[in-house]
């Protein structure tokens, strides 16, 4: 039996007057993705225990079967795994996106979705310029440094930092005041860390905002990157792989995707980082090779893990109708050509649909209601190598309200990576 999950980030939303009270999965036009539905088996999954943010970190970590509360160390140091960035023992690691302020507010949290390269440009940038920082704290500043990342997406890592400080994701706070989301301590351990990020912060917007790469954006009409921000501290993490968690099913598996933590994420579980040119995390990315990548790593190994980030971005950017359309191009580009080709193998095949969370249109930020999802096997010519028949029921389309009534019900904790592995 060979596995494949395609993940549709942040697709799940809620009802919308443009669609008529449909949401984007409802009003999108995805014969393969109800394919998947209707002939499968479907439920609703919790992907973000009670207590925590709902980020995809979580989420992904939650849906592929870890203990969240054992294993999770912060989004920066599953990126950091990804970009090859390793973490001391003396050390903390964070993501620090670049992003839009206009005045007091959050205006974006990518910088307008900004390009590598400038990013790139702004990152080195702050990194010669941090010679010149000066802090109130103890912590040595020459334990700073930046990391490039993808577009917005980066890595700041602190020598003799601490994890406990309360930190805001930006895409949570799109459009409203960002001085009162500056780092704080959580406790008396981490008040240095939150007072070094809070100067780090201030100094980056003094830096960045007369920077050539942002004079020229402005000039063109785009965003400028005016600020790091800093978020999602911890330190390096200890976790089996899903080979340790699940010897029977896998043993082989690779994780394909646009963005470090995904590959992060992937890392730890043990899984081969596949990068495919073009993909950008976007509307834009390169679906047909993510596609073609999925298949040939899915014909070598047991499991295989597609990202598709696209939805999130348009959920984060209130562009509905982009939402819509960026399922209608995952299940056309991606889905429908992955649901031709294994059913003319041999060897059984389970494929699984979902989101990681909701990115509803009306907040732009991920909340924790459950995700639908739905499990679909083929029907290989060898019977003997379908020891393990999937059983179905009703559902006819994939979207939040239909997958209400699967008869999975409701799945928790590692019960959606067991029932879907078997």
């Amino acid at each position: 039996m060979k596995y494949i999950i395609i993940l549709a980030d942040g697709a799940a939303d809620e009802p919308l007057e443009l669609f008529g009270g449909k949401t984007p999965l409802q009003a999108a036009d995805k014969p393969h993705i109800d394919r998947i539905a209707r002939e499968g088996i479907n439920g609703r999954l919790v992907t973000v225990p009670e207590g925590f943010h709902p980020g995809s970190e979580i989420a992904h970590l939650g849906l592929l079967g870890y203990d969240v509360a054992k294993v999770f160390e912060g989004r920066g140091s599953l990126e950091a795994a990804s970009m090859q960035v390793p973490i001391d023992d003396n050390e903390v690691a964070m993501r620090c996106n670049i992003i839009c302020l206009d005045g007091e507010n959050i205006k974006n949290h990518s910088a307008g979705n900004i390009s590598n390269e400038e990013a790139s440009v702004l990152i080195e940038y702050l990194n010669n310029e941090l010679k010149d920082f000066h802090s109130s704290t103890r912590i040595p500043t020459d334990g700073i440094r930046f990391f490039d990342g993808v577009s917005y997406r980066h890595l700041l890592k602190i020598k003799g930092g601490k994890k406990q400080v309360n930190c805001t994701p930006p895409h949570d706070r799109i459009g409203k005041p960002w001085q009162p989301e500056l780092p704080v301590a959580e406790t008396s351990e981490g008040e240095e860390t939150a007072q070094l990020l809070r100067e780090l912060i201030l100094w980056s917007q003094e830096k960045l905002k007369n920077h050539p790469v942002n004079l020229k954006r402005i000039a063109e009409g785009k965003d400028p990157a005016n600020s790091i921000w800093s978020w999602s501290l911890g330190y390096r993490p200890q976790m089996q792989t899903l080979q340790e968690l699940f010897p029977n099913r896998i043993q082989t598996g690779a994780v394909i995707s646009a963005v470090d933590l995904i590959f992060g994420i992937g890392v730890y579980c043990g899984l081969k980082k596949v990068e495919v040119p073009g993909a950008t995390g976007l509307w834009d990315t390169n679906y047909e090779g993510k596609c073609e990548a999925a298949l040939k790593e899915l014909r070598e190994k047991d499991f295989v893990f597609l990202h598709v980030e696209a939805t999130d971005e348009a959920g984060h950017d209130g562009e509905p109708e982009l939402k819509k359309r960026c399922v209608e191009m995952l299940d056309q580009r991606c889905v429908g050509p992955i649901l031709q080709e294994v059913e003319k193998w041999d060897e059984a095949v389970r494929v699984a649909v979902l989101p990681d969370h909701p990115t509803p249109i009306k907040y732009r930020t991920h909340t924790m209601t459950p995700v639908p999802f739905a499990i679909w096997q083929n029907h290989p010519s060898s019977k003997a190598s379908d020891p393990t028949p999937l059983p179905t029921d009703s559902v006819q389309t994939f979207d939040e309200e239909a997958c209400f009534h699967g008869a999975l019900g409701l799945l928790q904790k590692d019960q959606f990576i067991r029932t879907f592995l078997g």
